[in-house]
């Protein structure tokens, strides 16, 4: 149970509001800047070691903005703080469609017509084998079934199947030999009632 001594010291401010405010704001707009130019890998989350840094990160910069501050206040106004930042950057470049697209980068195409553009791979740091575990988690039996992927600037994969799937090319082949089984039985019967 918390004491009525402890409830100022969670609500009372170890630092002035302003600074409260403006480091989350420098740090919001640093972190901003790296993930730009660190790549959409980074917000992809590929593998364990990504997942491990943008983790560790958090965790590197929360003294940052917080500072020496351990108060609820202090906390409130920092989470404000980042929300109130992102909301106007995000809002500001939704009305700069063309400041939007130089900020955020471009796609990059990681297969295109069923080949694997190597080139393009090497610049996202993406293998193969990562590009085959993001094909099986939407859904693909893996790199061989799709037609195009592309790796969006927030770190979304956009993934095309080749036409047509090989289910459906299994489905179709298994028809077509049903059907020639069925001729020829229909031939093999009228053969046989012909005698």
């Amino acid at each position: 149970m918390i004491s009525h001594a402890a409830l100022p010291d969670m609500f009372n401010l170890g630092l002035p509001v302003i600074e409260k405010i403006v480091r989350p704001i420098i740090v919001y707009l640093v972190l901003v800047v790296l993930l730009r130019i660190f790549g959409k890998r980074e917000l992809a989350q590929l593998n364990p070691f990504d997942l491990v840094v943008l983790l560790s990160l958090s965790n590197t910069v929360q003294n940052a903005i917080i500072g020496d501050d351990n108060s609820v206040t202090g906390g409130l106004i920092g989470a404000a703080t980042l929300l109130l930042i992102n909301y106007l950057v995000v809002r500001f470049l939704f009305g700069h469609r063309r400041l939007d697209e130089i900020f955020e980068g471009s796609p990059t195409e990681l297969v295109r017509g069923g080949e694997l553009l190597q080139k393009n791979m090497a610049k996202e740091l993406i293998t193969t084998a990562e590009l085959d575990i993001v094909s099986r988690r939407q859904g693909f039996d893996g790199v061989n079934d799709i037609a195009s992927c592309t790796l969006q600037p927030g770190g979304a994969f956009v993934i095309k199947q080749k036409e047509p799937p090989r289910d459906e090319m299994r489905y179709n082949d298994l028809v077509s030999r049903l059907d020639r089984l069925t001729t020829e039985l229909q031939l093999l019967r009228q053969g046989l009632s012909g005698r």
